[in-house]
């Protein structure tokens, strides 16, 4: 088996910032994209913040066990062992602006059973720091294909529960600078 980053994955180069709170969600809106209850939560949250800067961040999409987690792992050693292999995780703002980014996502479930108490089929976590330690606030963002619509989740998770090796999580190969781009 193939670990990082000798394995399949998909690089995106993410603009970040630069928008209020306010034109992030009208952008959202505008892209007629879905955001669950815990999604809400998380945008409404005053931790919740956008820099005023525009930047860029270098994501890398990969399944769990593409860390060499080959029997799935919770979300602190999937989190630590990706940082082992020179992964990040990024800011909060990036589970939206992946979410305007990737607008072609393709469905993921079709003819897949529905699962509880774990990842959807074709849903990609986005890894962000951890706002809030509590087990009932959401810890981050997941995107997500239903029925030709597009969806911006948030979900929540304790330490115990473990993911599965094929689920695919988002994380940064560069980290936030404070660099502005040029224009």
């Amino acid at each position: 088996m193939s670990v990082y980053p000798n394995c399949p994955m998909t690089i995106r180069n993410i603009q970040l910032g630069g928008l209020t709170k306010l034109q992030l969600l009208e952008r959202l809106e505008e892209h007629a994209i879905h955001i669950n209850e815990l999604g809400d939560r998380l945008l409404a949250d005053k931790r919740f913040i956008i820099s005023d800067h525009t930047y860029q961040l270098v994501t890398v999409e990969l399944r769990v066990k593409d860390l060499g987690l080959n029997k799935g792992a919770a979300l602190d050693r999937i989190f630590h062992t990706a940082k082992q292999l020179g992964l990040q995780t990024g800011p909060f703002e990036l589970g939206p602006h992946i979410r305007l980014a990737y607008l072609n996502q393709p469905e993921g479930f079709t003819g897949k059973p529905t699962r509880t108490q774990r990842a959807p089929f074709g849903s990609i976590t986005i890894a962000s720091e951890i706002m809030d330690e509590d087990d009932e606030f959401p810890k981050g963002f997941y995107i997500r294909c239903i029925e030709g619509e597009l969806w911006l989740r948030g979900y929540v998770v304790d330490n115990e529960h473990i993911w599965d090796p094929d689920d695919r999580f988002v994380f940064c190969q560069s980290e936030f600078t404070g660099l502005e781009l040029q224009e």
